[in-house]
C-alpha cells in the first residue's frame, strides 16, 4: 500500500457506502465512459478466452464486461473489503460467478503472489497510491498481452482539486491520499517492462493509455 496510508484508511476511504453507489450505478447505467474506454481498448485487440488481472477493480463492473465480452476468467485484487457484498451480489444477477476470483493482495508489495494474465486493468487506482513505480512495474509485469490504465492527468485543475480533497483528509485524520503523478514517467516505468503504448485518450477527469506487450 505504499507508505502514506494504513488498511484502514483504505476502508474508510472505499466504504461500503462508497460501493453500494458504485453497484447500483453499474446496474442501472452500465460502465461509465472512461471504463467504456479500457474495454474498448482491450476488446478492439481481441479478448475471447483470456484472462484478465483487475487491481483495485472495486465491485468488478469492468469484470463483468469484458467477462460478457468474451474474457475466460478474471481476477480482482483489493485492499478494502467493503466491496465484497455488492460484488457478489453483482456476479450472482450476471451468473458469473465461478468465473471471478477476488483476492485481498497488494500486488505491489507481493508481486510473486500473483499469477500473470492476459490482460491487466487498473482503473482509477495509480492516483491512490504513493509509489507508483512500484506499483506499475509489478502490473507491467504480470501482462502477456495488454495493459490499460487510467490516470488523472497532470494540470492545474485536478492539482487544486486533489490538494482540496487531500487537506480535508487531513482535518478529518484520515491518511489516504490521492496523487497527479507524471504521465511520461509511468509511461517510462511499463516500457521498461517491455510493453509499448498504442492508445491515448485525454479527459477533462481522468486520462486513458493503453499498452501492448
Amino acid at each position: 500500500m505504499g507508505e502514506c496510508c494504513g488498511r484502514d484508511d483504505y476502508q474508510a476511504t472505499f466504504s461500503d457506502r462508497f460501493a453500494r453507489q458504485m453497484a447500483r450505478r453499474f446496474r442501472t447505467r452500465g460502465l461509465t465512459r472512461v471504463e467504456e474506454r479500457l474495454v474498448g481498448f482491450l476488446t478492439e485487440r481481441g479478448i475471447d478466452g483470456a484472462t484478465v488481472l483487475e487491481i483495485g477493480g472495486g465491485v468488478g463492473g469492468i469484470q463483468i464486461e469484458l467477462l460478457r465480452r468474451g474474457a475466460a476468467s478474471a481476477t480482482n485484487l483489493e485492499i478494502s473489503t467493503n466491496y465484497e457484498d455488492e460484488a457478489r451480489l453483482l456476479l450472482e444477477h450476471s451468473e458469473l460467478t465461478g468465473r471471478v476470483s477476488r483476492r485481498f493482495l497488494d500486488i505491489a508489495v507481493a508481486p510473486d503472489d500473483v499469477e500473470p494474465a492476459d490482460l491487466v486493468v487498473l482503473h482509477r487506482v495509480v492516483c491512490c497510491y504513493p509509489d507508483y513505480e512500484r506499483l506499475l512495474a509489478a502490473a507491467g509485469s504480470h501482462t502477456r498481452r495488454l495493459l490499460v490504465l487510467s490516470h488523472p492527468p497532470r494540470n492545474g485543475m485536478t492539482r487544486v482539486a486533489l490538494w482540496g480533497e487531500n487537506a480535508l483528509r487531513r482535518l478529518r485524520r484520515n491518511d489516504f491520499r490521492a496523487f497527479v503523478h507524471s504521465p511520461p514517467a509511468m509511461v517510462d516505468v511499463l516500457a521498461a517492462q517491455g510493453l509499448t503504448p498504442r492508445y491515448r485518450h485525454h479527459g477533462l477527469a481522468w486520462d486513458v493509455v493503453g499498452f501492448e506487450r
